[in-house]
């Protein structure tokens, strides 16, 4: 299936989103951790500048693919400043951005570098909270309080028609969003890897285990298990354009 390629520039719209996240301090823990980060750095870093603010979303400003993630990595995108970039060699951006390539989604299999060249086509990755947390591990009220920067992509995105939530959090997440638009969600989906809901309004929401290491480097999550998620994800977005096809016909 041919995929469309992605636009050069953000949506005005999104780039409004983008300064309100990168200038947010509603988190005073979150904040002072990543700050903290970015001045002692990590050893095989320590002669770079650390971004060390919160990290907005990524991606197609035209996707019909949304993946939700949990958060920045301490010193991946909290150093670079781009989700999902900069965790090392097989880390969880390469795992994932070797996935979105193979599915079609991205030009390149890695993501180390802000300049590396990479373009995200009809995906665009947010995330449940935009500061890295401590033990990757963000209370109930930070993610409440980041909610406001996820619904604000979502909005300036008004193509996605595929969710693919990367982990149990970015799952609930996404439900508790829907939940404050007054979107009924009985029966409650249930996160479960592969396994997809179709939403009140059409909307495909798909659970994906997080690509994280401790997933990865234990087979909980295999090449071939992300695989499956996005070419789901793919032929859905297919099955969706022949219905909006038939129905101008």
């Amino acid at each position: 299936m041919a995929l469309r390629a992605s636009r050069p520039l953000r949506s005005p719209s999104l780039t409004a989103v983008r300064d309100a996240i990168v200038s947010c301090e509603r988190c005073p823990r979150l904040r002072a951790y990543c700050a903290e980060v970015a001045r002692t750095k990590k050893r095989a870093h320590r002669d770079e500048v650390y971004w060390g603010r919160p990290v907005p979303g990524f991606g197609d400003p035209d996707a019909r693919l949304l993946l939700v993630a949990l958060a920045p990595a301490a010193h991946g995108a909290n150093r670079t400043g781009r989700v999902f970039t900069g965790d090392g060699p097989m880390g969880s951006g390469d795992f994932l951005m070797a996935a979105l390539h193979r599915a079609g989604f991205a030009n390149i299999p890695t993501a180390q570098r802000v300049d590396d060249g990479l373009r995200l086509t009809d995906t665009f990755i947010a995330a449940a909270v935009r500061c890295a947390p401590p033990v990757n591990k963000p209370s109930p009220d930070e993610i409440a309080n980041c909610l406001a920067h996820l619904d604000a992509e979502v909005r300036a995105l008004p193509r996605i028609r595929v969710v693919v939530a990367l982990g149990r959090i970015g799952f609930e997440a996404y439900l508790q969003l829907l939940r404050r638009r007054g979107m009924d969600l009985r029966p409650r989906p249930e996160f479960g890897h592969g396994v997809a809901h179709t939403l009140p309004g059409g909307q495909l929401l798909i659970g994906c285990y997080h690509p994280s290491r401790q997933n990865t480097n234990t087979g909980r999550l295999t090449a071939t298990m992300m695989d499956d998620v996005f070419r789901r994800a793919a032929n859905a977005l297919h099955d969706f354009s022949l219905e909006a096809d038939n129905s101008r016909t």
